[in-house]
Formats: structure tokens, sequence, C-alpha cells
């Protein structure tokens, strides 16, 4: 699907959401486009970058496997060649999330989380 692929963007843990933000605002540029307490969007020009909250235990590691987001035009093409590929099962799919996407995600080999989010 040649067109379809918008921008990729790196999701970075955080131990405090809005020390980090106030340093990328401050030291890198960043405008924060949205936040909460547990999440983060940040962008500057065409840059975007996601910080997301971990409570840095076994259970939740501050510096686990790294979260990329690949944001796509049209989630449906992308979504069903990897379903017949064997690299995500159907039920994978979510669909207008609270955040408004669909998206879909999966781990690589080294568990690293790659998702497919078509904004809505």
């Amino acid at each position: 699907m040649i067109g379809n692929f918008i921008e990729i963007s790196p999701v970075l843990p955080s131990q405090d959401i809005e020390r980090d933000i106030a340093w990328y605002e401050e030291h890198l540029g960043f405008t924060t486009l949205s936040k909460d307490s547990m999440y983060a969007v940040m962008r500057r020009e065409n840059l975007c970058l996601h910080l997301q909250w971990h409570a840095d235990t076994d259970d939740d590691p501050l510096l686990g496997g790294s979260v990329i987001k690949i944001f796509v035009k049209d989630l449906n093409p992308i979504f069903e060649e990897l379903v017949n590929k064997g690299s995500v099962s159907k039920d994978k799919l979510r669909r207008d999330t609270a955040w408004g996407t669909h998206e879909f995600g999966l781990y690589d080999l080294n568990r690293n989380a790659i998702f497919f989010v078509e904004d809505i």
C-alpha cells in the first residue's frame, strides 16, 4: 500500500509526566497537544512524541520494551495484510477508542510494541 503511511511516533517511558512535559517544552521546544496524568502527546513541526507513565516496578518497568506508533491514512488494508500473514489476530483491532483512533498492536521478536494507528 503505497502512500498509506503518515508518520512514526516513539512512545517514551516517563516517571513524571508533568516534569517531562516541562523539560521537552523548555529544552527542546515541543508543544503539548494533549495530556493527562498517565500520557502526553507533544509535537514540534512534523515531529511527534508520546510520553507514557510507568511505575518502574517489576510489573510495569520504566525501561521495558520500546513502543512505536505508526500512523496511517487507512488502517484496514494494513490490518488485513498482517492478519493474512499471521502477524496479528483479528481480535486485536480496536475501533473508536476514547482517544479518537482505530488501532491495533503487536510485538516484535524483542518484545518491542508496534502499534498501527488511524486518527478518526
